[in-house]
């Protein structure tokens, strides 16, 4: 099993910034594909981020050129670094490790509004 945590949401005005964490245990995450995905109530979750064993990062459309994923391999950490915030980013962000299955975190709110 892996456990995932999910720290680092908060209210933000828009075009601000916030990082947001994912504390990883149970398993040596090195192997695995870690990713970020947000939901909306009434709404699909959505991947916003993905990066690979070997740290190549993909990104949705929507959060091309402001949001940048990154990880600690030694530490057992993603990160989600998020700039220039708007509204429509307002969302739970929830932390995944994927390997031979899919493990998720409990999420993390994240609220953009003046």
């Amino acid at each position: 099993q892996v456990q995932l945590v999910e720290s680092g949401g908060g209210l933000v005005q828009p075009g601000g910034s916030l990082r947001l964490s994912c504390a990883a245990s149970g398993r040596d995450l090195r192997f695995y594909v870690m990713s970020w995905y947000r939901q909306t109530p009434g709404t699909q979750r959505e991947m916003v981020a993905t990066i690979t064993v070997a740290g190549t990062p993909t990104y949705a459309d929507a959060v091309k050129g402001r949001f940048t994923i990154s990880r600690d391999n030694a530490k057992d950490m993603t990160y989600l670094q998020m700039n220039s915030l708007k509204r429509e980013d307002t969302a739970v962000y929830y932390c995944s490790a994927r390997l031979d299955r899919e493990f998720w975190g409990q999420g993390t709110q994240v609220t953009v509004s003046s």
